[in-house]
């Protein structure tokens, strides 16, 4: 399940904010626009990552059940979604 985001769409996001951000009158950049860009690119990798980590260990976890779930299967979809929100709801508690 996972949507990993390729290099050009990162790119082209990170390009995206930064053009945002050029355009509203409250930021003032106090850094090279394009060392900006790249710490946009880093934050969108890092959160990539997360999520990826997130969807491994909800696969992780339908893969150990006793019972074989068939992947895309209606069972298998709602385990990934419990299993999934069940990651994400852990990472909330510990950054509280």
């Amino acid at each position: 399940m996972s949507n990993r985001l390729s290099r050009e769409k990162i790119n082209f996001l990170s390009k995206q904010i930064l053009g945002s951000l050029s355009n509203n009158d409250q930021v003032e950049f106090l850094d090279d626009p394009n060392e900006i860009r790249l710490v946009i690119v880093k934050a969108i990798e890092e959160e990539m990552r997360l999520y990826e980590s997130l969807d491994r260990k909800a696969i992780e976890k339908i893969q150990s059940q006793k019972k074989s779930i068939e992947e895309g299967s209606r069972e298998w979809e709602i385990l990934y979604r419990k299993y999934y929100n069940e990651e994400l709801n852990k990472l909330g508690k510990l950054t509280e």
